[in-house]
């Protein structure tokens, strides 16, 4: 379920708007000279690196890329040499630009860049070139197609080939253990220097997005994740850069913050995430299928997975009230103590209820689906009094957690059914085509030159 939408939920309301239905993007000659790709290099003192860095994707896209496109290099503060190196690039080489800015920090250069970029197709890659360029084209291709939203380089899948030192290679793994076990990421490399968004879904991404350093691209793909965006992932070959000036220890430290900060965020349900929604139907999940209840499968892992749970809760309930009081009574108090527990737990993470409309309603339900199942358990414990007399503590339980078994595919029925009902799907009326959602305002002040898109073609 998602998280609330009302227009009072954040400071970044006014930034954000429903994105529309994916589709392939125009790429004939387009209005003017926008380019179809705008591809930002972040650099901070590269003076040595530059000119070859920026030479040769300039080379390859006029070789190999079929659209019009944009190189822009961001430089981030630099001190050295750089600016100048950048800005005789962007004399010399046609659809190549170069932004100024006045603070440090990779995040803050691509918001920049992307905010004001009029691509339709965004994406950066790190200065030293250390990502195959031959994975450009399948990186964007998905995004001008239409199939996804964000595409990202990935030296974690089996068929990437990548040479890189023990040490970053323990760290990468590492980190990205973290944020599945963490953040329960699906994507497998958070913080290759290799990504691709759609400029629709930046527009309504960003404002949400707070880190301006290296954790930028793990909170922009958990974020998107979590709305439910197509993430692509593209294999690349990769070889580490021997000189790299990136401070793992601390980049660890400042990861490790940002993973608390995001999930924090992500458990109160303080992010707007349904803003990012895309209208209903663009997800073929959205459809219904003659004898295919939606939703079925992941309702009864997440029911099977309370129901667990909440049995060795109401055991350990019972064998702590039988110390002092009678069997029946003991089993009474533990079915009622679980029951508003097991409904609680339920009603979000199984039917993905959240919210307190119609909560105690609900709690009130649970109660008479409690009492069916205390008819059941009690009815088994009196059966067995009955056949035995004095029956083993073990006896017990072993009659207790047969009955609650039985229980259990009665309550998931009713709890479909009739306590947490799908809302019946009501077709969408067509509306009227929104604005563009504002552009977040630049973090630091940018000093552009106009660049000449390229149309290899």
């Amino acid at each position: 379920m998602r998280t609330d939408s009302s227009p009072g939920g954040g400071p970044t309301a006014a930034h954000l708007g429903a994105l529309p239905a994916r589709e392939h993007l125009p790429v004939g000659s387009g209005p003017g000279d926008v380019p179809v790709l705008d591809v930002v290099v972040p650099v901070h003192n590269e003076e040595k690196d530059l000119a070859a860095c920026v030479r040769g994707l300039h080379a390859h896209l006029v070789r190999t890329f079929p659209y019009r496109f944009r190189v822009t290099i961001a430089d981030n503060a630099s001190t050295d040499t750089t600016p100048q190196v950048a800005r005789r690039l962007a004399a010399e080489l046609p659809g190549v630009g170069h932004v100024r800015l006045d603070q440090k920090g990779r995040g803050r250069a691509l918001r920049t860049v992307w905010s004001a970029s009029e691509a339709p197709v965004l994406a950066y890659m790190d200065v030293d070139l250390s990502t195959d360029l031959n994975a450009l084209l399948p990186l964007v291709a998905p995004l001008i197609s239409g199939h996804s939203d964000l595409a990202i380089g990935s030296r974690l899948t089996r068929s990437s080939r990548v040479v890189r030192g023990p040490r970053r290679e323990f760290v990468s793994r590492a980190y990205n253990m973290i944020l599945r076990g963490s953040l329960r990421a699906r994507f497998s490399d958070a913080q290759c220097g290799f990504k691709a968004i759609r400029r629709d879904v930046a527009q309504v991404l960003l404002p949400l997005v707070e880190d301006a350093g290296w954790f930028f691209d793990t909170e922009l793909l958990v974020l998107a994740e979590r709305a439910g965006l197509r993430i692509h992932e593209v294999p690349v070959d990769w070889i580490d850069d021997p000189d790299s000036s990136v401070r793992i220890v601390r980049t660890a430290a400042d990861d490790l913050k940002g993973v608390w900060r995001v999930g924090r965020a992500l458990t109160t349900g303080s992010l707007p995430l349904d803003r990012l929604a895309r209208p209903f139907g663009d997800d073929p999940r959205d459809r219904r299928l003659p004898g295919v209840p939606k939703g079925l499968a992941r309702q009864l892992v997440g029911f099977c997975v309370v129901g667990a749970l909440s049995t060795l809760f109401y055991l350990l309930l019972y064998s702590g009230f039988r110390t002092f009081s009678g069997a029946q009574a003991a089993n009474a108090l533990a079915l009622l103590v679980s029951a508003f527990a097991n409904t609680a737990a339920n009603r979000r993470l199984t039917f993905g209820v959240r919210g307190r409309d119609r909560a105690v309603r609900q709690q009130a339900q649970g109660l008479v689906v409690f009492g069916i199942g205390l008819a059941l358990t009690s009815g088994s414990l009196a059966a067995l009094h009955a056949a035995t007399g004095a029956p083993a503590h073990a006896a017990e339980l072993g009659v207790l957690l047969t009955a609650n078994l039985a229980a259990t595919v009665l309550r998931f029925l009713l709890f479909r059914a009739w306590v947490f009902p799908a809302a019946p799907t009501v077709p969408a009326a067509p509306t009227a085509p929104t604005a563009p959602a504002t552009r977040a305002a630049p973090t630091a002040p940018a000093t552009p030159t106009a660049p000449t898109p390229t149309d290899p073609r």
